[in-house]
């Protein structure tokens, strides 16, 4: 990573002076009301391929001024961010690109990073170092501009996956901007930021998806459904996302999600294995462990580890 000199430093904390959202859903949404609140007075403009969402945007007061492309949504602006599926960020990028300031930080809230680092670096060309890609752990299970709120980011992570071509300074503002909305921020290379997310984010969600599905199929489905309790509605919470944003995910870490399956089906192997063997003494030795590793974690309860393990 390349380090800028001292005098590129901000000498006082930073104050975006105009602000564009790409995309007027859920994300983009509460990132502008997150502004708003951080930063009251800073104009906010949107731009999405959903009119109905930018007018909608606009009415609720989230944003101040809607355009009809992503160029002229940016111009002006000092920090961008881009709230689009992983597979629009090249397109996105190449059309926003010659309306973008020299000066303006642009970031992304992608769930995978590989894809998008390879897409800023197909597309921003010589401005490719203004990029620094961003992903906010946070979400909910229905997504929309009617979904938005300030409070989406408080008390989350954000991972800042750097490029050797960012300097100092846009790395210093990126994490000022994620502190400001309420995120703690963490660093880490983009291919082991794939990796992690798939074994804590991506792999839950397809193993949700499936459970579901299996419930659904059976014969006894609905008396299933009618009876299903608090266990049903925890384990199967996350299957309510939509498969326009998890086509993409699945799509984009697609190897790095089936080595994490591989890893799933050994351990479920383990315990079938014990269950149909009638090994009572293994079967609860697996779940005291699972068990033990789940009561002590706690969201955002340690530091990650520096190192990189690969």
């Amino acid at each position: 990573m390349s380090n800028a000199s001292p005098a590129s430093q901000e000498t006082s904390p930073w104050r975006p002076q105009a602000v564009a959202v790409i995309g007027c859903g859920l994300m983009g949404g509460s990132f502008a009301l997150a502004l708003r609140a951080a930063w009251p007075g800073t104009p906010i403009s949107a731009y999405s391929r959903s009119p109905a969402s930018s007018q909608r945007a606009l009415a609720l007061g989230i944003v101040d001024a809607t355009h009809t492309s992503a160029a002229q949504a940016v111009q002006g602006a000092d920090l961008v961010l881009l709230a689009v599926p992983v597979t629009a960020t090249e397109a996105t990028l190449r059309e926003l690109r010659p309306a973008l300031r020299p000066d303006a930080l642009v970031m992304d809230v992608g769930s995978t990073k590989r894809d998008v680092v390879a897409a800023a670096r197909a597309a921003l060309g010589a401005a490719l170092g203004q990029f620094v890609p961003a992903h906010p752990i946070a979400g909910k299970e229905s997504g929309g501009i009617e979904q938005a709120e300030a409070r989406l980011y408080q008390d989350r992570r954000c991972i800042l996956t750097p490029m050797p071509e960012n300097d100092a300074l846009h790395l210093q503002r990126a994490q000022a901007v994620w502190e400001a909305v309420g995120c703690s921020v963490v660093r880490m290379p983009a291919d082991q930021h794939d990796r992690t997310f798939a074994a804590v984010s991506h792999l839950p969600h397809l193993l949700a998806f499936a459970y579901v599905n299996a419930v659904a199929q059976q014969a006894d489905a609905a008396r299933h459904l009618a009876l299903a309790g608090p266990g049903f509605r925890d384990f199967s919470r996350i299957a309510g996302g939509t498969s326009a944003i998890w086509r993409d995910i699945f799509s984009a870490n697609r190897d790095e999600v089936l080595q994490q399956l591989a890893q799933f089906e050994s351990a479920l192997g383990a315990l079938r294995t014990a269950l149909a063997a009638g090994q009572d003494d293994e079967v609860a030795r697996l779940v005291d462990a699972a068990s033990a590793v789940r009561t002590h974690w706690t969201l955002n309860g340690a530091a990650p580890p520096t190192d990189d393990p690969a």
